[in-house]
């Protein structure tokens, strides 16, 4: 019964999702686990020098268009998508406000997953910029300034065996720890105060997450897929720049999109 729900869970965060065939749909942040529909990814910080930030490690391999950008100022024309997905990456984004109201300029409607700070103040990754909740409506991002929500408990959660059955715990009641939002039209955010922007770093083999051998197994067959799915679905249907963006700073707008890492000239993050 656990597992099903488990596996249930899952499949509506991450498999189903509410699009018609033809529909353009982005992921904000797609980093290592891009959602297996997206036509457009967007990421920051593709190469390995951010490991720490995505969930395996390492840089990406890009099996689609992966376009190198700020969350908060997209490149792409107004209502350019039909569908948003928004996936554990605002935690991260010094500027949640601007990268929420971007994502809801360029797309009619979406999904948007956060962890919840109530389980997050307990055990949260050590990448995360803010403490996050949702309140009648209101995403609220609460600044961290320190890596850890109260220093008693992380000792706590420092013990092995106390901290493991803790989070095998919050793994099976994985929707309990989560925000998951969706969205269409507008979504209404406040922020507080400023984080500490070097929690966003961590040494290097320290990464946000972990996952188990199923996990491993499973995600480069989604991945393999999706990258296929991608493929034949744009031979069919192809989409230009020109279709996404107004300016040439990515290359020819008369182009047909391909897999890769999309740049803008002479910007440097």
């Amino acid at each position: 019964m656990r597992f099903t729900r488990s596996l249930n869970s899952y499949a509506d965060r991450r498999l189903r999702i509410p699009v018609q065939k033809s529909d353009l749909v982005v992921d904000i942040g797609g980093g290592d686990q891009p959602h297996w529909r997206a036509d457009v990814i967007v990421d920051k910080f593709p190469e390995g020098d951010r490991a720490s930030q995505r969930f395996l490690g390492g840089s990406m391999s890009p099996d689609r268009p992966v376009f190198v950008v700020d969350a908060g100022d997209l490149p792409f024309r107004t209502g350019t998508f039909d569908y948003a997905v928004c996936s554990h990456t605002l935690e991260h984004v010094p500027d949640p406000k601007a990268a929420v109201e971007e994502m809801c300029r360029v797309a009619k409607r979406g999904y948007i997953e956060l962890p919840d700070c109530s389980m997050a103040k307990i055990d949260d990754f050590p990448t995360h910029l803010w403490w996050c909740s949702l309140e009648d409506g209101v995403l609220v991002f609460r600044a961290k300034t320190r890596k850890d929500f109260d220093l008693d408990i992380a000792r706590l959660m420092s013990d092995p065996s106390f901290g493991s059955e803790i989070r095998r715990v919050a793994r099976q009641n994985f929707d309990r720890c989560i925000i998951g939002l969706r969205w269409e039209g507008t979504v209404e955010v406040r922020v507080e105060g400023k984080p500490d922007l070097d929690l966003g770093f961590t040494p290097h083999g320290v990464y946000a997450g972990g996952v188990g051998l199923g996990s491993k197994i499973s995600r480069p067959l989604l991945q393999k897929f999706a990258s296929r799915a991608w493929k034949s679905r744009r031979a069919r249907q192809p989409i230009t720049l020109r279709d996404l963006v107004e300016s040439d700073d990515f290359g020819n707008l008369d182009s047909a999109l391909q897999q890769g890492i999309l740049r803008k000239r002479d910007v440097v993050f």
